[in-house]
């Protein structure tokens, strides 16, 4: 059993019959009133997300998890497949549990956490950034550039974010995942 104290970002807890992955959280004490948690929880096996608030103090069923690396091999559909890096062992996982799949690369290597009492995967961290090809964007038009202009970009795993003008096809460009922005270009 957990607390609301135990709140934290990554944390699996039994919930409303399910199975909900903790991806936001704010401890508020308002001036009046008792204080209370304000979640963002994501289902681990549909992916929907609930905003949901919890008295402080409160007793939270929490799910152990253990947490292995796994390497990605291939998407089939709404499956991916991925590769333990110790053991070879292969699983396949539906999109729904993954935080970000346009922007996971074949090769990638990323956290599954998995339930340790009946070991079925719960979801997929991402690493914090992915490092992407530009493979198709619009020449940036000169003079264009009064404040942070941007133009859309697709990169090598076919998703679309929007780029600076300086931004070339060919171009390595570092994405964070949380939320799929730009970060910068990278050179090699």
């Amino acid at each position: 059993m957990a607390t609301t104290s135990d709140i934290r970002n990554g944390l699996c807890i039994k919930y409303n019959n399910d199975i909900y992955k903790v991806v936001e959280f704010l401890h508020v004490k308002p001036g009046k009133g008792p204080a209370f948690v304000r979640t963002k929880l994501k289902s681990v096996t549909n992916g929907k997300v609930v905003d949901n608030t919890f008295p402080a103090g409160r007793k939270l069923d929490d799910v152990r998890v253990e947490t292995h690396k796994f390497q990605y091999l291939y998407p089939e559909g709404d499956m991916y497949h991925f590769m333990h890096t110790e053991n070879y062992e292969q699983i396949t996982l539906q999109k729904a549990t993954l935080d970000a799949p346009d922007l996971l690369k074949e090769g990638e290597v990323v956290t599954v956490i998995i339930n340790s009492e009946d070991q079925m995967p719960l979801s997929v961290e991402m690493p914090q950034s992915v490092i992407l090809e530009v493979t198709h964007t619009e020449p940036g038009v000169k003079g264009n550039t009064a404040t942070n202009a941007t133009k859309p970009a697709t990169v090598e795993t076919g998703a679309k974010i929007n780029v600076p003008l300086f931004i070339n096809e060919g171009d390595k460009i570092k994405i964070t995942t949380e939320k799929g922005l730009y970060q910068e270009r990278v050179k090699e």
